[in-house]
């Protein structure tokens, strides 16, 4: 059975470390390469060309940065344009930042890739008290891998799932005051994209079963 696709290069844990705002979204002269400029000193303390940074939950490698202005450089391939919500950003817009974890990294919380699954639309967000409920829409494809109490990353913020409305085709999550001032979501209106990243544990099982390596195991 070869899972070897799904093999994992780098990996976060969707605390967000910083929000950081785009200082350029486009193409370069060249007209050939879409680059995307984003400030953020905080990710920037140890940074190497090629480390990944997962920017809104999508996994990009720095190509440039400048240290003394506190800025790096992405480049965004057609693919990443076409199944995240990140062609939607423009400057001065603000973005969820995180290094993809060292092995000293304390892991706060789940395994979460930065590829990009697709994305979901906000139809809902509902304060209650000082928490913020915020409901979901997304395709089928990608509500089938959404559990109760199951993990999400949304925007490559580490959620937990309250609910699932599979009718509805959407799930709900709450954020506490203390997140709603960590991440962009809150920043967001109803009927924006956000990206989403289904738990791994899921897909892993699907391929699994779609294999018949259960009913191999059966049959032994």
């Amino acid at each position: 059975m070869a899972i070897s696709s799904m093999a994992i290069k780098s990996l976060f844990t969707g605390i967000v470390e910083e929000m950081g705002e785009i200082r350029h979204l486009g193409f370069d002269e060249s007209g050939q390469s879409f680059d995307m400029i984003i400030h953020s000193p905080t990710v920037l303390q140890d940074v190497n060309l090629g480390d990944s940074i997962a920017v809104n939950g999508t996994c990009l490698t720095v190509t440039e940065f400048d240290s003394q202005r506190s800025e790096f450089k992405v480049g965004l391939a057609p693919e990443t344009l076409r199944k995240t919500s990140l062609i939607e950003l423009e400057k001065g817009s603000v973005v969820n930042l995180e290094r993809a974890v060292k092995p000293s990294t304390r892991m706060g919380g789940h395994f979460v890739q930065g590829h990009v699954d697709g994305t979901g639309e906000i139809v809902s967000m509902e304060p209650e008290g000082d928490s913020l409920w915020i409901k979901v829409k997304t395709s089928p494809e990608i509500l089938k891998f959404i559990v109760p109490k199951g993990f999400i990353a949304v925007d490559g913020t580490s959620l937990t799932v309250v609910n699932v409305f599979d009718e509805e085709e959407c799930f709900n999550f709450m954020l506490v005051e203390y997140t709603q001032q960590k991440v962009v979501i809150p920043l967001k209106k109803t009927g924006q994209k956000v990206n989403l990243e289904v738990d791994i544990l899921g897909k892993y099982v699907e391929r699994l079963l779609s294999s018949g390596f259960v009913d191999s195991i059966k049959s032994r």
